[in-house]
């Protein structure tokens, strides 16, 4: 049994609070240690410290904070396998797709390497008579993240990394139920060289996170999660002056075109559907062939590769495929939906209702489920699931597939996958959803590029990580200068080095 408290001002300390809250290992079903709930007072505390330490990092020059980023990256890669485990462990998800969940956190790290060009400004000499114009970004203070359970490296990566090379210290809300990943990586900056104070990671629920949101200090607040609370926090933050970026639900959809090669569609939603237990929200939730040969045809090619899918317990390594879902209440939402899918008239292929593992019965489990012949109008269709469940609609032509995805809430991912180059352009120019996927099953953009969803899966104008990162955390001065004098007397024959 362990206890995870906070990270103020350079170690970790327990919080005063007397509100705890259990951690379970969703393998087991037992409890492997508690996390301490921060009070206001403990947060605006924190806020307090991240204000002051924040005026020196902010004029810490770019190259500096860029060697942080540099060293830090040396350092996940260290201790990559450790980091990994600790989210299999809180989380479920096997090692090898935890490790995976770092190395997507660690992508944004090396991006954030290459901060001073990024943060340049623009400049124009004579822009009048006499007249210069230049303008510089410049951090924006104090910052928060707010991240969830389903990636416990990444995300947090996501938010913390362009925040300090920006200049900006950083308030770290981890999600209760995994916070073990963000302590580590908050020692590891400090091993590389944050100062202290620039990064606090605060633990706690819904009453922490109101602090946040109403602390005047919090210039800019980052949330991931569920699309009621994103909006909740982008209305309370916007409400209260803060710039917001929050990212909510999905209803990612693949079109299958009937000349797809249906082998390789077939394996693309094995893969984005079932991994990670299908906590993942670019997981492909909805196949959506076109024809009823081709929905035939996939449905026959699906069911063998669901039913060979191994669930099993992150101890297994290498040898299982996904684990348990996060919660005991989240395998009973999961299956409540297979069972309303069920009752509404879709076809069950195969079912992971009451799956159970031999040696760990008490776990949070639930078998691959696959669903063909579901319609628009049942729950299994319009709620996002967040399990392992697969539901197939199926649609006559190109057009409906296409209307069905555009008609839908949600807009975080989707793909097509064809062998027309006209269908995959169209597709990709008309669909209303932020990140597209062409054969590609997946499309979580590099790192270099920017993430971001549309419609209700988003609420904010800027996306995470990416150039857009950087315009978030950071504000834009212009300059205006119009010099009277002449060049001084005097100069300076010797290069002097960089502060």
């Amino acid at each position: 049994m362990y206890e995870v408290g906070n990270w103020i001002n350079g170690e970790a300390v327990a919080s005063s609070s007397s509100r705890k809250q259990d951690i379970f290992n969703p393998a087991t079903g037992e409890v492997q240690g508690s996390v301490a709930l921060s009070s206001v007072q403990e947060l605006d505390a924190a806020v307090e410290k991240a204000a002051e330490a924040q005026v020196k990092w902010g004029a810490t020059n770019p190259q500096r904070r860029a060697r942080v980023m540099m060293k830090f990256a040396d350092l996940i890669n260290r201790d990559m396998d450790k980091l990994a485990e600790a989210v299999s462990r809180e989380h479920g998800k096997t090692l090898p797709d935890a490790r995976g969940d770092v190395q997507r956190g660690l992508e944004v790290v090396e991006v954030c390497m290459g901060a001073p060009h990024i943060l340049k400004g623009e400049y124009m000499d004579s822009g009048g008579p006499g007249i210069d114009l230049y303008s510089m970004r410049q951090p924006l203070g104090v910052v928060a993240g707010i991240t969830p359970f389903n990636f416990p490296a990444m995300i947090p990566l996501w938010k913390m990394a362009p925040a300090l090379a920006s200049g900006n210290a950083m308030i770290l809300k981890p999600s209760e139920r995994c916070p073990s990943t963000s302590m580590m990586l908050a020692e590891l900056l400090k091993e590389a060289g944050l100062p202290d104070g620039v990064l606090q990671v605060v633990n706690g629920d819904k009453e922490v996170v109101d602090a946040i949101l109403d602390n005047e200090t919090v210039q800019a607040v980052g949330f991931v999660g569920s699309t009621p609370i994103a909006q909740y926090i982008y209305g309370r933050a916007a409400t209260n002056g803060k710039r917001a970026q929050c990212f909510g639900g999905a209803k990612n959809h693949m079109i299958i075109m009937p000349d797809a090669d249906l082998d390789k569609a077939a394996d693309a939603l094995v893969g984005a559907g079932f991994g990670a237990a299908g906590e993942r929200c670019m997981a492909i939730s909805v196949a959506v062939p076109v024809g009823q040969e081709t929905a035939d045809k996939l449905i026959e090619k699906l069911t063998p590769r669901v039913e060979a899918l191994k669930v099993g317990p992150y101890t297994s390594e290498e040898d299982v495929d996904y684990g348990p879902v996060i919660t005991a209440q989240a395998k009973e939402r999961i299956e409540g939906l297979i069972s309303s899918g069920e009752k509404d008239g879709a076809t069950l292929v195969t079912d992971g209702r009451g799956f159970s593992l031999q040696g760990y019965e008490d776990g949070y489990y639930v078998g691959p489920t696959l669903f063909d012949n579901v319609t628009e109008d049942m729950d299994i269709y319009k709620e996002e699931i967040f399990g392992p469940v697969l539901s197939t609609v199926r649609k006559d032509n190109y057009e409906d597939a296409l209307d069905l995805v555009m008609k839908n809430q949600y807009g975080n991912g989707t793909a097509i996958f064809t062998a027309d180059g006209d269908t995959a352009r169209d597709f990709a120019a008309r669909v209303n959803v932020g990140m597209v996927g062409i054969n590609f099953p997946i499309p979580v953009p590099l790192s270099y590029f920017t993430f971001g969803g549309w419609k209700k899966s988003a609420f904010g104008d800027l996306n995470q990580y990416g150039p857009d990162a950087f315009r978030f955390y950071t504000k834009t001065k212009t300059v205006t200068a119009r010099w009277f004098s002449g060049i001084k007397e005097g100069g300076e024959f010797a290069f002097k080095a960089m502060d």
